[in-house]
């Protein structure tokens, strides 16, 4: 099928940029419907602000802004501009959005955007209205700026239709026709259109779209306040009504607020207010005596603090007022990402949902690509429809973290900040006795994992002091676990980590396809493999155990691998999670063996179980399923059993490991042993912009072998690597996303870090040029801060793995 007949619902920003980037492509046979006119559409784009900040701690989502950025530069419509170069700044009025803001400037060094920090003489330079006296300073990037959003849709729009793409106006989609699990078309009360591929950009309608195929789309509209100043006269003659605006678009993020110019007027947006979810059952009523349905009646008492906060930032507007405003109705997520990828139950139906103006572009190209070609060039999988476990797409896990999406919007959060709300969903089984140690937990996937244990107080930490950020959401704690691994025992709550179940006669066959390792191997094999995209691209990591000829236990990274697995899977294989069904226990450290072998109904010696093999056995009268493999770097096992076993799994070995000197360990101490053999985190430490060769696991890959993937990676020659950088003062710090710099120019970034009790130095992985090797002076930097650091074999602790075999 050289040209799919493809139908997108949606005429905004996203549904007409999704259009340009698949008729540019070869596929123009497109037709791109939407309820309202075209192109101002009625939905969200119509009445967007079109600010463009590139500049987030995602880098694919810096990436995305920064295409759409330059994407728009060149799109010109009927004469008019589709993007303004004006710059953007961001200004600091606390000392601790000051110090954001430097974290930000390392950001930006890090994905290759230009940006400067400003002293306030600086900003109000660049943005005469500020007043100098309430701000600390500011963060400048050059090439942000306005899109024109309507203008830009539109844009895009005539360069599709010059490709063979139908845009349809006044067109609603009122149903998804489908045959033998596939799109067939839509329907509309103008008739049907036939369709391959459906696409729902339909913005915030896109959750009932979704809901009409089965499909949760995680998303809940909310709306956020925006206002339209009176005359200001400082602006008066300053703007023609061409270019609309000259000063910076200007974000006050202590104040939830962000500004741009409209001729002489100032619109103001704000995200201080409550949360205000929209009933999408009333909306035609809510709004229908509004501008369009996207606009909500304005409230006036809930944008009282954010005049009198801008009036005090841009003193300015005191001779002014505010003259009109709307509550405009956005798409908000849980994680604040958007929801892109295809229905995993019914073919050739795509979402593209929760995407603002600013990655509009770089997200529909992305999609394309996927569409297209099998998988995108940037890393997408923050934003994937099936990145959520069961429970976070249940209607009230999407309604409160969305909401808490919206409060953060403008917060500073730490990287290690939990959320407060709908915790404790899930628990393993030994929940009760982690917290009668005094566990503090952290989650992920709904899980509470402990990241410390409030019992291990007394145990010694060699942790120099840190500062207040890095020592937020952490503790020495977590230092003095790891320590006591290395020369004592402890127990690891692994039961969080994905497993799913592989059977059925062709198992063995399809996951040699699906992963690029020989898994093929003895009943009792252990293999660590990868799941490669189309373009060759590390797109997961897997621990597979081959438990039977017909069954393997695979270890995965989260509900993206199943997605993956499923799509792919033939008619004599399932693939079922077992996660919550089972829990682990793992036990690490140079007496591991003393605890469990008096247990234990097996061989463990390590001629009688070698490392990398599985053992089906008991321990006690428990039966348990025995991986000998070590994600820390230390002699032990995974011990699995069925959650019903798991508190008395606990007890028995934490009853046993008493004269050994056990400890119950959390996530923070087995991150920085993890650090310290050289062992990468995917979704951390590599995605699928990276090859297995660059990613330092090349190892895992058999080219005797067909595999997905296989043919495109032989063709991506290796042009960076992650490589183990070492500090070289014992108090320097970094948490990740730091640029790397050589002689003064940046290079790279970090993706994880941690301290190593081992070697008393702070351990990090960094993205690097093949020119930096083994033994090279490099330079992270920290809140502005320069740390030296020097480039190390991956494995700075045991390279040759003997205290895993002993």
């Amino acid at each position: 099928m050289s040209s799919p007949r493809v139908v997108v619902v949606g005429a905004g920003i996203v549904g007409t940029s999704l259009a340009d980037e698949i008729t540019s492509r070869g596929w123009t046979d497109v037709t791109v419907l939407d309820r309202g006119p075209l192109f101002s559409t009625g939905g969200s784009t119509s009445h967007a602000p079109g600010l463009v900040f590139q500049t987030n701690s995602s880098r694919s989502m810096s990436n995305f802004a920064a295409y759409t950025a330059d994407k728009f530069r060149g799109l010109h419509h009927e004469g008019g501009w589709c993007f303004n170069t004006l710059g953007g700044l961001e200004v600091a009025t606390t000392p601790e959005r000051w110090e954001d803001l430097q974290r930000k400037a390392g950001w930006a060094q890090s994905w290759g955007i230009q940006g400067t920090l400003l002293d306030p003489a600086e900003c109000v330079a660049l943005h005469p209205l500020v007043d100098r006296e309430r701000i600390l300073g500011g963060f400048h990037t050059p090439s942000d700026g306005l899109a024109k959003a309507v203008r830009a849709a539109e844009a895009q729009a005539r360069l599709a239709e010059a490709r063979g793409a139908v845009f349809r106006g006044h067109t609603p989609v009122t149903e998804i026709l489908s045959a033998g699990g596939r799109v067939t078309g839509v329907r509309t009360p103008n008739g049907d259109v036939p369709a391959d591929i459906v696409v729902s950009a339909a913005g915030f309608w896109g959750a009932q779209l979704g809901k009409q195929v089965g499909l949760t789309v995680p998303l809940v509209p909310m709306a956020h306040q925006y206002a339209m100043t009176g005359q200001i006269a400082p602006l008066v003659g300053r703007n023609s009504d061409v270019a609309e605006a000259g000063l910076p678009i200007l974000r006050h993020q202590d104040q939830d607020l962000y500004y741009r110019e409209h001729g002489d007027r100032i619109g103001i947006g704000y995200y201080g207010h409550d949360p205000m979810p929209v009933d999408m059952a009333t909306l035609e009523s809510d709004t229908a005596g509004e501008q369009m349905p996207s606009m909500l009646p304005f409230t006036e008492d809930d944008f009282a603090p954010a005049w009198r906060e801008s009036m005090a930032l841009l003193p300015s507007l005191g001779d002014s007022k505010v003259e009109s405003g709307f509550n405009g109705i956005f798409s908000f997520t849980p994680d604040g990402h958007s929801i892109v990828g295809e229905h995993r139950e019914l073919s050739g139906f795509w979402v593209a949902e929760a995407i603002w103006v600013t990655h509009s572009a770089g997200i529909a190209k992305a999609v394309a690509e996927w569409m297209i070609d099998g998988a995108p060039e940037v890393d997408i999988h923050e934003s994937d429809l099936y990145r959520f476990e069961e429970t976070e797409r249940s209607a009230d896990f999407i309604l409160e973290t969305s909401k808490q999406a919206f409060v953060e919007v403008y917060d500073i959060v730490h990287p290690r900040q939990q959320r407060e709300k709908l915790r404790g969903l899930r628990r393993s089984p030994f929940h009760a006795q982690e917290v009668a140690l005094g566990a503090q937990f952290v989650q992920g996937g709904g899980w509470e994992r402990p990241a410390w244990y409030a019992s291990n107080a007394s145990e010694a930490s060699t942790a120099p002091p840190r500062d207040d950020w890095s020592a937020s959401f952490w503790s020495p704690i977590s230092v003095a676990e790891a320590t006591v691994t290395r020369q004592r025992v402890a127990m690891f709550d692994m039961t969080p980590l994905t497993r799913y179940e592989v059977a059925g006669p062709g198992a063995a066959a399809f996951l040699q396809q699906v992963t690029t390792n020989n898994v093929d191997k003895s009943i009792g094999s252990v293999t660590y493999t990868l799941m490669l995209d189309e373009l060759g691209g590390v797109r997961s990591d897997l621990t597979v155990a081959r438990l039977a000829t017909d069954r393997y236990q695979v270890g995965a990274n989260g509900p993206l691998d199943i997605d993956w697995m499923t799509r792919r899977l033939p008619g004599d294989v399932t693939v079922r999670d077992i996660t919550g069904a089972t829990c682990c226990i793992g036990v690490w450290g140079p007496r591991a063996r003393d605890l469990v072998a008096p247990l234990c109904d097996a061989d463990v010696s390590h001629e009688g179980f070698k490392y990398f093999r599985a053992v089906q056995t008991y321990i006690g009268a428990i039966p348990v399923t025995m991986l000998r493999v070590s994600y820390v770097g230390e002699l032990g096992w995974e011990i699995y059993t069925g959650a019903e076993h798991g508190g008395a799994l606990w007890d028995l070995l934490w009853s046993a490991g008493a004269e050994h000197g056990v400890i119950a360990a959390g996530r923070l101490a087995f991150d920085s042993l993890r650090l310290e053999k050289g062992y990468r985190s995917w979704g951390h430490d590599m995605n699928s912009e990276h090859t297995p060769a660059e990613a330092g696991v090349e190892f895992a890959v058999r080219d005797n072998k067909e595999f997905v993937g296989k043919e495109a990676l032989a063709g991506r020659p290796a042009t960076k690597r992650l490589r183990t950088i070492v500090f070289d003062s014992a108090d320097a710090v970094v948490l990740g996303k730091e640029p790397v710099s050589v002689d003064g120019a940046v290079v790279g970034y970090v993706t994880s870090a941690g301290y190593s009790a081992t070697i008393g130095r702070t351990i990090a992985y960094a993205w690097l040029p093949l020119t930096v090797s083994v033994g090279d002076s490099v330079t992270a930097t920290y809140f502005g801060h320069d740390l030296t650091a020097t480039v190390a074999d991956d494995a700075v602790v045991d390279p040759s793995g003997e205290l895993i075999r002993r």
